[in-house]
């Protein structure tokens, strides 16, 4: 009783004291709207295409977001560098906003593309800014605080967002999906105003690193390409998958930090680790639900109950890693990896009809938890390790590495699919795929292992 009540005071004196009460606000309220649109599109999703006549694009929302996100992340970052958080921070509200209104009053496809690509520049541009923000406002042993925050944020929507925006669309239609949020932005963005306003002038540094618009819009190609082939797997899907991923290796060589790709310690295995651990993860979540309902004989609506004790754990997890700031981050790191591996060995016996299928939310529970371990452990360490000249082109770099992490691994699954199984049946691929996403994990212990004890 008394440590929780020590660590509510340690929450509040970072989080509300009075020179961080209009930041934290800012900030929270921004990510949990971007949470919810996130969560309540996917639901909405069937509606919006049905009422537009779009059902042959119905995967182009998605794709139209992710690509404008990518582009618009490395495009953020190289601005942060130059002229600090704040022009960013104005921008992406706006644009996120704008994204709102068009959706919303979409009466065809190609301008509901058009909003899902504004609310992607829009997120993009946010996801950076924000993490340049924190790492201007709250100090190296406070940062924990607020990543909790952060991730608490997220369990809200994740657990009753996709109910609301099921509800709006049954009862008032599915712009409110759009339209509901865009008060609560105005107010969001409102605050993050006053926030620009009590930033110092930034003064660039000499940062030399490489992110460009040609790497931005190859990234993105690259990221959409692979998307989309693993959205729809054919033969030509091959072909273009494969032009994807070149196009990706392209952009990669400017957009991650030198040594990135073969885990030199430090600042590299720290990006790395983003990709490593979101793409292992991801390659779980993506095929839960399918594996719940062929395999279980779960309902739609309970195959995906288990994701929200992911959202659960995650969030218990990243309160923790709040409450003791001198923790070794590089120690924490290790264990979220650590515990991806045996939630995902876990879930290679759940892919099994011989296996109860509520071993789905033990591997849920467990792997939440490393998520919620290790994911602040890179935030911490990412700004620990990085010139204040570059902690926009690291943080973009970072981000960069979990989407294309989780391409590549959903892309792999999709492959494992059409070879071994099929989505009737698609024990063999899920079980094969889970001991590679396992592996890919223990990679990720092996290489913060050769790491100092405590960085």
């Amino acid at each position: 009783m008394a440590l929780g009540r020590v660590g509510r005071e340690r929450r509040e004196r970072v989080l509300w004291t009075p020179e961080h009460r209009v930041t934290t606000a800012g900030v929270l309220l921004v990510v949990t709207l971007v949470a919810f649109e996130n969560m309540g599109v996917a639901t909405a999703m069937p509606s919006m295409v049905a009422d537009l006549d779009g059902q042959a694009l119905y995967s182009w929302p998605f794709t139209a977001f992710l690509v404008a996100s990518v582009v618009a992340t490395v495009l953020s970052g190289r601005l942060g560098d130059r002229r600090g958080p704040g022009p960013a921070l104005l921008l992406g509200p706006a644009l996120f906003l704008s994204g709102l209104f068009v959706a919303g009053f979409a009466h065809s496809m190609g301008v509901l593309l058009l909003g899902r690509v504004l609310q992607g520049l829009g997120s993009g541009v946010l996801l950076v800014a924000i993490s340049l923000l924190i790492a201007a406002t709250y100090t190296d042993r406070e940062r924990p605080v607020i990543y909790a925050a952060n991730a608490a944020a997220w369990v809200l929507p994740a657990v009753i967002g996709p109910s609301v925006a099921g509800a709006l669309t049954e009862t008032i239609g599915w712009r409110w999906v759009f339209l509901g949020l865009t008060p609560l932005v105005l107010l969001g963005f409102a605050l993050l105003v006053h926030v620009v306003r009590g930033l110092g002038g930034y003064l660039p540094g000499t940062g030399e690193q490489r992110a460009g618009v040609p790497a931005a819009v190859a990234a993105a190609a690259g990221v959409a390409a692979l998307t989309w082939a693993a959205q729809h797997p054919s033969v030509p899907a091959l072909g273009y998958g494969a032009a994807g991923l070149l196009a990706l290796g392209f952009a990669l060589r400017k957009l991650l930090p030198a040594g990135t790709l073969t885990l030199r310690p430090g600042l590299p295995t720290v990006v790395a680790s983003r990709a490593l651990i979101g793409g292992a993860y991801m390659g779980m979540e993506a095929y839960l639900p399918l594996t719940m309902s062929t395999v279980h004989g779960y309902s739609p609506a309970a195959a995906g109950l288990p994701l929200t004790v992911t959202a659960l754990g995650w969030s218990a997890a990243s309160a923790v890693q709040g409450r003791y700031p001198d923790w070794s981050r590089e120690r924490s790191l290790r264990t979220g990896f650590v515990l991806v591996a045996i939630a995902l060995a876990i879930f290679a016996f759940v892919s099994q009809p011989w296996f109860p299928g509520w071993g789905a939310y033990a591997a849920c529970l467990v792997g939440g938890a490393g998520m919620g371990t290790a994911m602040p452990a890179i935030s911490v360490l990412l700004m620990r390790f990085s010139p204040e000249a570059e902690r926009g082109f690291n943080t973009s770099a970072m981000q960069l590495g979990d989407w294309v992490g989780s391409a590549l691994t959903v892309g792999f699954g999709g492959v494992l699919l059409g070879l071994l199984a099929s989505a009737q049946q698609p024990s063999a691929a899920v079980a094969v795929l889970s001991a590679v996403m396992a592996a890919l994990a223990l990679v990720g212990v092996l290489a913060t292992s050769r790491w100092p004890s405590k960085v």
